[in-house]
Protein backbone atom coordinates (compact mmCIF):
# COMPACT_ATOMS: atom_id res chain seq x y z
CA UNK A 1 0.00 0.00 0.00
CA UNK A 2 1.38 3.38 -1.05
CA UNK A 3 1.29 6.24 1.46
CA UNK A 4 2.64 9.72 2.22
CA UNK A 5 4.36 10.59 5.48
CA UNK A 6 4.90 14.16 6.65
CA UNK A 7 8.46 14.37 7.95
CA UNK A 8 8.20 18.17 8.16
CA UNK A 9 6.54 21.17 6.54
CA UNK A 10 2.82 20.60 7.24
CA UNK A 11 1.38 22.47 10.19
CA UNK A 12 4.53 24.62 10.35
CA UNK A 13 6.63 27.00 8.28
CA UNK A 14 9.92 25.26 7.51
CA UNK A 15 11.70 21.87 7.22
CA UNK A 16 9.58 20.77 4.26
CA UNK A 17 10.03 17.01 3.80
CA UNK A 18 7.62 14.35 2.51
CA UNK A 19 8.23 10.59 2.17
CA UNK A 20 6.15 8.85 -0.47
CA UNK A 21 6.21 5.09 -0.98
CA UNK A 22 5.71 1.56 0.27
CA UNK A 23 7.98 -1.36 1.17
CA UNK A 24 9.10 -1.78 -2.44
CA UNK A 25 9.56 1.80 -3.73
CA UNK A 26 9.93 5.24 -2.17
CA UNK A 27 10.92 8.83 -2.95
CA UNK A 28 11.43 11.99 -0.91
CA UNK A 29 10.12 15.45 -1.74
CA UNK A 30 12.45 18.14 -0.30
CA UNK A 31 14.48 17.98 2.91
CA UNK A 32 14.78 21.35 4.62
CA UNK A 33 15.23 22.94 8.02
CA UNK A 34 13.30 25.28 10.28
CA UNK A 35 15.25 28.32 11.49
CA UNK A 36 14.52 28.09 15.20
CA UNK A 37 17.28 27.74 17.78
CA UNK A 38 20.15 25.90 16.12
CA UNK A 39 17.73 24.44 13.59
CA UNK A 40 14.83 21.99 13.61
CA UNK A 41 15.33 19.18 11.11
CA UNK A 42 12.90 16.71 9.48
CA UNK A 43 11.75 13.57 11.28
CA UNK A 44 13.95 11.31 9.17
CA UNK A 45 13.85 7.52 9.46
CA UNK A 46 17.44 6.36 8.69
CA UNK A 47 16.36 2.87 7.62
CA UNK A 48 14.00 4.28 5.00
CA UNK A 49 16.35 7.05 3.91
CA UNK A 50 18.94 4.50 2.83
CA UNK A 51 16.30 2.67 0.75
CA UNK A 52 15.04 5.72 -1.19
CA UNK A 53 14.82 5.34 -4.97
CA UNK A 54 15.06 9.08 -5.59
CA UNK A 55 15.07 12.48 -3.89
CA UNK A 56 13.45 15.53 -5.49
CA UNK A 57 14.33 19.11 -4.53
CA UNK A 58 11.86 21.84 -5.49
CA UNK A 59 14.22 24.79 -4.94
CA UNK A 60 17.26 26.08 -3.06
CA UNK A 61 15.75 27.89 -0.07
CA UNK A 62 16.98 26.52 3.27
CA UNK A 63 13.58 25.37 4.49
CA UNK A 64 13.51 22.90 1.58
CA UNK A 65 17.17 22.01 1.02
CA UNK A 66 19.50 22.24 3.99
CA UNK A 67 19.07 18.70 5.36
CA UNK A 68 19.90 17.07 1.99
CA UNK A 69 23.50 16.18 3.06
CA UNK A 70 22.08 14.46 6.15
CA UNK A 71 20.48 11.91 3.83
CA UNK A 72 23.91 10.86 2.62
CA UNK A 73 25.12 10.48 6.19
CA UNK A 74 22.18 8.12 6.73
CA UNK A 75 23.18 5.97 3.79
CA UNK A 76 21.41 7.44 0.76
CA UNK A 77 23.56 6.86 -2.34
CA UNK A 78 21.31 8.08 -5.15
CA UNK A 79 20.94 11.43 -6.85
CA UNK A 80 18.95 14.56 -6.01
CA UNK A 81 16.71 15.62 -8.88
CA UNK A 82 16.62 19.42 -9.15
CA UNK A 83 16.97 22.16 -11.72
CA UNK A 84 20.52 22.98 -12.76
CA UNK A 85 20.34 26.53 -11.41
CA UNK A 86 19.02 25.23 -8.06
CA UNK A 87 22.11 23.03 -7.74
CA UNK A 88 24.33 26.00 -8.61
CA UNK A 89 22.80 28.12 -5.85
CA UNK A 90 22.95 25.50 -3.10
CA UNK A 91 26.61 25.94 -2.02
CA UNK A 92 25.82 29.50 -0.93
CA UNK A 93 22.81 28.34 1.10
CA UNK A 94 24.79 25.53 2.76
CA UNK A 95 27.57 27.98 3.68
CA UNK A 96 25.10 30.53 5.03
CA UNK A 97 23.33 27.91 7.14
CA UNK A 98 26.61 26.62 8.54
CA UNK A 99 27.57 30.16 9.55
CA UNK A 100 24.21 30.64 11.24
CA UNK A 101 24.50 27.38 13.22
CA UNK A 102 28.00 28.29 14.41
CA UNK A 103 26.73 31.75 15.39
CA UNK A 104 24.15 29.99 17.56
CA UNK A 105 26.86 27.72 19.09
CA UNK A 106 25.24 24.70 17.46
CA UNK A 107 26.43 21.80 15.34
CA UNK A 108 25.34 20.55 11.93
CA UNK A 109 23.95 16.99 11.83
CA UNK A 110 26.32 16.15 8.95
CA UNK A 111 29.96 16.72 8.03
CA UNK A 112 31.70 18.25 5.01
CA UNK A 113 32.22 14.76 3.56
CA UNK A 114 28.45 14.26 3.35
CA UNK A 115 28.03 17.68 1.75
CA UNK A 116 30.60 16.67 -0.86
CA UNK A 117 28.76 13.38 -1.46
CA UNK A 118 25.59 15.05 -2.76
CA UNK A 119 25.04 14.22 -6.44
CA UNK A 120 22.54 15.98 -8.69
CA UNK A 121 20.54 14.99 -11.74
CA UNK A 122 19.19 17.98 -13.67
CA UNK A 123 15.50 17.69 -14.30
CA UNK A 124 15.43 19.93 -17.38
CA UNK A 125 17.95 17.61 -19.05
CA UNK A 126 15.55 14.68 -18.62
CA UNK A 127 12.52 16.40 -20.22
CA UNK A 128 11.18 19.88 -21.01
CA UNK A 129 8.69 21.46 -18.62
CA UNK A 130 5.20 19.93 -18.65
CA UNK A 131 6.42 16.67 -20.20
CA UNK A 132 6.77 13.25 -18.56
CA UNK A 133 10.00 11.30 -18.26
CA UNK A 134 10.78 7.87 -16.84
CA UNK A 135 13.29 7.27 -14.03
CA UNK A 136 12.52 3.57 -13.52
CA UNK A 137 9.85 1.06 -14.59
CA UNK A 138 7.73 2.13 -11.61
CA UNK A 139 8.55 5.87 -11.45
CA UNK A 140 7.63 8.69 -13.86
CA UNK A 141 7.85 12.44 -13.30
CA UNK A 142 6.50 15.65 -14.82
CA UNK A 143 7.67 19.11 -13.73
CA UNK A 144 7.19 22.83 -14.33
CA UNK A 145 8.41 26.24 -13.17
CA UNK A 146 6.69 27.25 -9.92
CA UNK A 147 7.47 31.01 -10.00
CA UNK A 148 8.72 31.18 -6.40
CA UNK A 149 12.43 31.76 -7.02
CA UNK A 150 15.02 31.17 -9.72
CA UNK A 151 15.01 27.45 -10.49
CA UNK A 152 11.96 26.52 -8.38
CA UNK A 153 9.71 23.74 -9.68
CA UNK A 154 6.49 21.84 -9.02
CA UNK A 155 6.35 18.07 -9.45
CA UNK A 156 3.84 15.47 -10.59
CA UNK A 157 4.97 12.01 -9.48
CA UNK A 158 3.59 8.73 -10.82
CA UNK A 159 4.77 5.72 -8.82
CA UNK A 160 3.36 2.20 -9.12
CA UNK A 161 0.24 3.62 -10.75
CA UNK A 162 -0.40 6.32 -8.10
CA UNK A 163 -0.21 10.01 -9.00
CA UNK A 164 0.73 12.74 -6.53
CA UNK A 165 1.03 16.47 -7.24
CA UNK A 166 3.51 18.54 -5.20
CA UNK A 167 3.30 22.29 -5.77
CA UNK A 168 6.57 23.08 -4.00
CA UNK A 169 6.53 26.80 -3.18
CA UNK A 170 4.22 28.23 -5.84
CA UNK A 171 3.39 31.74 -7.03
CA UNK A 172 1.98 33.33 -10.15
CA UNK A 173 2.60 36.84 -8.76
CA UNK A 174 6.26 37.32 -9.69
CA UNK A 175 7.01 40.20 -12.04
CA UNK A 176 10.20 38.48 -13.22
CA UNK A 177 9.81 34.71 -13.00
CA UNK A 178 7.78 32.57 -15.34
CA UNK A 179 5.30 29.98 -14.07
CA UNK A 180 4.12 26.85 -15.87
CA UNK A 181 0.54 26.45 -14.71
CA UNK A 182 -0.01 22.74 -13.94
CA UNK A 183 -2.56 21.22 -16.32
CA UNK A 184 -4.18 19.08 -13.64
CA UNK A 185 -7.61 18.94 -15.27
CA UNK A 186 -6.13 16.52 -17.80
CA UNK A 187 -6.23 13.75 -15.23
CA UNK A 188 -9.42 11.93 -14.24
CA UNK A 189 -8.27 12.04 -10.62
CA UNK A 190 -5.07 12.42 -8.68
CA UNK A 191 -4.41 10.13 -5.77
CA UNK A 192 -3.16 13.07 -3.71
CA UNK A 193 -1.85 16.64 -3.75
CA UNK A 194 0.43 18.63 -1.44
CA UNK A 195 -0.26 22.34 -1.88
CA UNK A 196 1.57 25.50 -0.85
CA UNK A 197 -0.78 27.42 1.47
CA UNK A 198 1.82 29.52 3.29
CA UNK A 199 -0.33 32.64 3.48
CA UNK A 200 -3.39 30.72 4.75
CA UNK A 201 -6.45 33.04 4.88
CA UNK A 202 -4.70 36.16 3.58
CA UNK A 203 -6.92 37.48 0.76
CA UNK A 204 -4.77 40.39 -0.45
CA UNK A 205 -3.51 40.24 -4.01
CA UNK A 206 0.01 41.46 -4.86
CA UNK A 207 -1.26 44.85 -6.04
CA UNK A 208 -2.73 45.55 -2.59
CA UNK A 209 0.50 44.48 -0.89
CA UNK A 210 2.49 46.87 -3.07
CA UNK A 211 0.14 49.75 -2.29
CA UNK A 212 0.75 49.22 1.44
CA UNK A 213 4.49 48.88 0.89
CA UNK A 214 4.68 52.09 -1.13
CA UNK A 215 2.64 53.99 1.45
CA UNK A 216 5.10 53.02 4.17
CA UNK A 217 8.09 53.82 1.95
CA UNK A 218 6.56 57.22 1.09
CA UNK A 219 6.24 58.05 4.77
CA UNK A 220 9.89 57.27 5.53
CA UNK A 221 11.38 58.91 2.45
CA UNK A 222 9.22 62.04 2.78
CA UNK A 223 10.96 62.64 6.12
CA UNK A 224 14.36 62.54 4.37
CA UNK A 225 15.12 59.35 6.27
CA UNK A 226 16.64 55.98 5.44
CA UNK A 227 14.55 52.97 4.42
CA UNK A 228 16.10 49.50 4.84
CA UNK A 229 14.75 46.38 3.11
CA UNK A 230 16.40 43.16 4.36
CA UNK A 231 15.77 40.45 1.74
CA UNK A 232 17.04 36.99 0.77
CA UNK A 233 20.02 36.86 -1.57
CA UNK A 234 17.91 35.62 -4.47
CA UNK A 235 14.17 36.00 -4.82
CA UNK A 236 11.88 38.86 -3.92
CA UNK A 237 14.82 41.23 -3.37
CA UNK A 238 15.53 41.65 -7.08
CA UNK A 239 11.86 42.34 -7.78
CA UNK A 240 11.66 44.90 -5.00
CA UNK A 241 14.83 46.56 -6.30
CA UNK A 242 13.21 47.01 -9.71
CA UNK A 243 9.95 48.24 -8.20
CA UNK A 244 11.74 50.80 -6.02
CA UNK A 245 13.80 51.94 -9.03
CA UNK A 246 10.59 52.54 -10.95
CA UNK A 247 8.55 54.09 -8.13
CA UNK A 248 11.27 56.38 -6.74
CA UNK A 249 13.29 57.52 -9.77
CA UNK A 250 15.08 60.34 -7.91
CA UNK A 251 15.90 58.49 -4.69
CA UNK A 252 19.35 56.90 -4.24
CA UNK A 253 19.21 53.10 -3.96
CA UNK A 254 22.09 51.35 -2.14
CA UNK A 255 22.39 47.62 -2.81
CA UNK A 256 24.67 44.96 -1.36
CA UNK A 257 26.90 43.33 -4.00
CA UNK A 258 25.39 39.85 -3.47
CA UNK A 259 21.97 41.12 -4.57
CA UNK A 260 23.42 42.53 -7.79
CA UNK A 261 25.20 39.24 -8.42
CA UNK A 262 21.90 37.38 -8.04
CA UNK A 263 20.29 39.77 -10.51
CA UNK A 264 23.10 38.96 -12.94
CA UNK A 265 22.46 35.26 -12.29
CA UNK A 266 18.81 35.73 -13.23
CA UNK A 267 19.80 37.50 -16.43
CA UNK A 268 22.05 34.56 -17.27
CA UNK A 269 19.07 32.14 -17.14
CA UNK A 270 16.37 33.75 -19.31
CA UNK A 271 14.41 30.49 -19.67
CA UNK A 272 13.25 30.96 -16.06
CA UNK A 273 12.01 34.52 -16.72
CA UNK A 274 8.79 35.92 -18.11
CA UNK A 275 8.88 37.26 -21.65
CA UNK A 276 10.66 40.62 -21.84
CA UNK A 277 12.06 40.47 -18.32
CA UNK A 278 15.63 39.72 -19.42
CA UNK A 279 15.71 43.08 -21.20
CA UNK A 280 14.36 44.79 -18.07
CA UNK A 281 17.09 43.22 -15.93
CA UNK A 282 19.79 44.15 -18.45
CA UNK A 283 18.64 47.76 -18.47
CA UNK A 284 18.60 47.93 -14.69
CA UNK A 285 22.07 46.45 -14.38
CA UNK A 286 23.52 48.80 -16.99
CA UNK A 287 21.96 51.90 -15.42
CA UNK A 288 23.55 53.93 -12.65
CA UNK A 289 20.51 53.69 -10.38
CA UNK A 290 22.01 51.14 -7.99
CA UNK A 291 24.97 52.12 -5.84
CA UNK A 292 26.77 48.87 -5.08
CA UNK A 293 27.98 48.18 -1.55
CA UNK A 294 31.03 45.95 -2.02
CA UNK A 295 32.74 46.37 1.36
CA UNK A 296 32.25 47.41 4.97
CA UNK A 297 34.02 50.66 4.13
CA UNK A 298 31.50 51.41 1.34
CA UNK A 299 28.65 50.74 3.73
CA UNK A 300 29.92 52.97 6.54
CA UNK A 301 30.87 55.81 4.19
CA UNK A 302 27.53 55.95 2.42
CA UNK A 303 25.53 55.59 5.63
CA UNK A 304 27.34 58.56 7.13
CA UNK A 305 26.92 60.60 3.94
CA UNK A 306 23.18 59.92 3.86
CA UNK A 307 22.75 60.67 7.57
CA UNK A 308 24.82 63.84 7.71
CA UNK A 309 23.24 65.11 4.51
CA UNK A 310 19.70 64.32 5.76
CA UNK A 311 19.25 62.51 2.48
CA UNK A 312 16.41 60.10 1.81
CA UNK A 313 17.77 56.81 0.54
CA UNK A 314 16.67 53.21 0.02
CA UNK A 315 18.97 50.46 1.25
CA UNK A 316 18.85 46.75 0.38
CA UNK A 317 20.76 44.21 2.43
CA UNK A 318 20.82 40.43 2.49
CA UNK A 319 19.29 38.28 5.25
CA UNK A 320 15.53 38.78 5.45
CA UNK A 321 15.41 37.72 9.13
CA UNK A 322 18.32 40.05 10.07
CA UNK A 323 20.35 37.37 11.83
CA UNK A 324 23.70 38.44 10.33
CA UNK A 325 26.06 40.96 11.91
CA UNK A 326 25.79 43.03 8.75
CA UNK A 327 22.01 43.32 8.93
CA UNK A 328 22.17 44.13 12.63
CA UNK A 329 24.76 46.83 11.98
CA UNK A 330 22.18 48.63 9.83
CA UNK A 331 19.73 48.56 12.70
CA UNK A 332 22.36 49.96 15.07
CA UNK A 333 22.67 52.95 12.75
CA UNK A 334 19.00 53.45 11.85
CA UNK A 335 17.63 53.19 15.39
CA UNK A 336 18.93 56.64 16.32
CA UNK A 337 16.37 58.40 14.12
CA UNK A 338 12.66 57.62 14.68
CA UNK A 339 11.91 58.62 11.07
CA UNK A 340 14.09 55.86 9.65
CA UNK A 341 12.30 52.68 8.62
CA UNK A 342 12.88 48.95 8.21
CA UNK A 343 10.47 46.99 6.00
CA UNK A 344 10.29 43.23 6.57
CA UNK A 345 8.71 41.74 3.45
CA UNK A 346 8.84 37.98 4.11
CA UNK A 347 8.53 35.27 6.73
CA UNK A 348 10.39 35.73 10.01
CA UNK A 349 10.99 32.71 12.22
CA UNK A 350 10.30 32.90 15.93
CA UNK A 351 13.13 34.36 18.04
CA UNK A 352 15.10 35.68 15.06
CA UNK A 353 16.39 39.26 15.27
CA UNK A 354 13.71 40.55 12.87
CA UNK A 355 11.00 38.75 14.88
CA UNK A 356 12.20 40.40 18.09
CA UNK A 357 12.33 43.85 16.45
CA UNK A 358 8.79 43.54 15.12
CA UNK A 359 7.63 42.76 18.65
CA UNK A 360 8.92 46.11 19.92
CA UNK A 361 6.94 49.38 19.93
CA UNK A 362 8.51 52.23 17.92
CA UNK A 363 9.60 54.01 21.10
CA UNK A 364 11.65 50.99 22.14
CA UNK A 365 13.04 50.07 18.71
CA UNK A 366 14.08 53.65 17.92
CA UNK A 367 12.75 53.64 14.35
CA UNK A 368 9.75 52.45 12.31
CA UNK A 369 9.79 48.68 11.82
CA UNK A 370 6.94 47.24 9.80
CA UNK A 371 6.07 43.89 8.24
CA UNK A 372 4.43 44.14 4.81
CA UNK A 373 4.40 40.90 2.86
CA UNK A 374 5.56 40.70 -0.74
CA UNK A 375 3.80 37.69 -2.22
CA UNK A 376 5.93 34.71 -3.22
CA UNK A 377 3.55 32.02 -1.89
CA UNK A 378 -0.16 31.29 -2.13
CA UNK A 379 -2.89 32.94 -0.09
CA UNK A 380 -6.59 32.09 0.08
CA UNK A 381 -7.55 33.16 -3.49
CA UNK A 382 -4.57 31.29 -4.95
CA UNK A 383 -5.19 28.09 -2.97
CA UNK A 384 -8.86 28.26 -3.94
CA UNK A 385 -7.94 28.45 -7.63
CA UNK A 386 -5.46 25.58 -7.35
CA UNK A 387 -7.86 23.35 -5.41
CA UNK A 388 -10.58 23.95 -8.01
CA UNK A 389 -8.18 23.12 -10.85
CA UNK A 390 -7.90 19.46 -9.82
CA UNK A 391 -9.74 16.36 -8.76
CA UNK A 392 -7.77 14.64 -6.04
CA UNK A 393 -8.50 12.10 -3.34
CA UNK A 394 -6.90 14.48 -0.85
CA UNK A 395 -5.38 17.95 -0.88
CA UNK A 396 -2.90 18.51 1.94
CA UNK A 397 -2.46 22.20 2.76
CA UNK A 398 1.08 22.95 3.95
CA UNK A 399 3.74 25.54 4.76
CA UNK A 400 1.92 27.42 7.54
CA UNK A 401 1.34 26.98 11.29
CA UNK A 402 -1.40 24.45 12.10
CA UNK A 403 -3.86 27.01 13.47
CA UNK A 404 -3.57 29.10 10.29
CA UNK A 405 -3.98 26.06 8.06
CA UNK A 406 -7.02 24.99 10.10
CA UNK A 407 -8.58 28.41 9.52
CA UNK A 408 -7.93 28.15 5.77
CA UNK A 409 -9.42 24.66 5.63
CA UNK A 410 -12.49 25.83 7.53
CA UNK A 411 -13.02 28.72 5.10
CA UNK A 412 -12.62 26.58 1.98
CA UNK A 413 -14.90 23.89 3.44
CA UNK A 414 -17.59 26.54 3.98
CA UNK A 415 -17.26 27.32 0.28
CA UNK A 416 -17.96 23.70 -0.59
CA UNK A 417 -14.44 22.37 -1.16
CA UNK A 418 -13.88 18.77 -0.10
CA UNK A 419 -11.07 16.33 0.71
CA UNK A 420 -8.86 19.01 2.30
CA UNK A 421 -6.35 18.09 5.00
CA UNK A 422 -4.55 20.08 7.70
CA UNK A 423 -1.93 17.91 9.37
CA UNK A 424 1.36 18.12 11.23
CA UNK A 425 4.77 16.43 11.28
CA UNK A 426 4.48 12.68 11.77
CA UNK A 427 1.14 12.35 9.98
CA UNK A 428 0.56 9.47 7.55
CA UNK A 429 -1.86 9.41 4.58
CA UNK A 430 -2.80 6.35 2.56
CA UNK A 431 -2.77 6.89 -1.22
Amino acid sequence: MMHVEVWGGAGEHGRSCYWVGNKQSSVMLDCGVKREGTGEYPLLDPSRVAALDAVFLSHAHEDHSIAIPWLYKMGYTGVVWASRITAEQLPGYFTSWGNYVRQQDGELPYEDTHLASVRYAFIEDAAPAQQWFTISPTLRVCWGRSGHMLGSIWLLIEMEGKRLFYSGDYSEDSILLGTDTPQLTEYAALDGAILDAAYSTDTDEQETKLEHLNMEADRVLAANALLLLPVPVCGRGQELMLLMKQHYPETPIRVELELIQSMELMLGHPSWLKTGMAALLAEALSSSRFTIIASDADRERLLQEDITGSRAAIWFTTDGMMQSNKAQRYYDVLRHNPSNGILITGHVAKSTFAWRLLDLPDAASGCRIRAIRYKIHQGLPDVRRMVRSMRSNFKLLVHAPKRDTDALLQQLTKEGEQDLLSLGPGARIVL
